[in-house]
């Protein structure tokens, strides 16, 4: 896929979003975790049916209007998505960023940072004021959210995977 000529727009997912979402969520593990996990474990990730149950999940996540789910969409195409909502296992922050996933082709133009605004500021509109999320301590990502303003605090493992917490404890230092 090639870099849109027009910028992004961020807006509101809907229901017709989940196999595009889907799609991105799918395309950008295989970019981003492609060597960082186990070929096995990445290949049942991003299988066809892994991308069939992640439609259905995103369509109900959706519909169900609990979660705050943004889109970047340029020129009718969704190139990257995110979501959040009530902190799950996270101690002392009272939201959590679910997911943030971008096409390779998308990134390095902002899209990622208006998305990260977005969902932090729909979530300052619920009543939220931290935030924080799980990262895979080996993802370049990680760093990005540290330039962003992220603090590390916090690890889990699941198998041979680490995680680390990164968080907010403002969430309107996200602007």
């Amino acid at each position: 896929m090639s870099t849109p000529v027009s910028p992004p727009v961020i807006r509101v997912a809907t229901p017709a979003d989940a196999p595009a979402i889907a799609a991105v969520h799918v395309q950008s593990w295989r970019e981003t975790y492609a060597g960082l996990m186990p070929g096995d474990f990445l290949d049942r990730m991003t299988g066809a049916d892994m991308q069939a149950r992640r439609g259905a999940f995103w369509a109900q996540n959706i519909t169900a209007g609990q979660d705050v789910v943004r889109v970047a969409e340029a020129e009718g195409t969704v190139l990257a998505f995110a979501s959040a909502g009530e902190a799950r296992d996270h101690p002392g922050f009272d939201s959590e960023l679910f997911t943030l996933y971008a096409l390779r082709a998308a990134q390095g133009h902002g899209t990622g940072r208006a998305l990260l605004h977005a969902v932090a500021a729909a979530l300052r509109e619920r009543g939220a004021r931290s935030m924080a999320l799980w990262v895979l301590d080996v993802n370049p990502t990680r760093h990005w959210y540290a330039r962003r303003g992220g603090v590390e605090g916090g690890e889990k493992r699941d198998g041979d995977l680490r995680e680390l917490r990164m968080g907010w404890s403002d969430l309107g230092t996200l602007r």
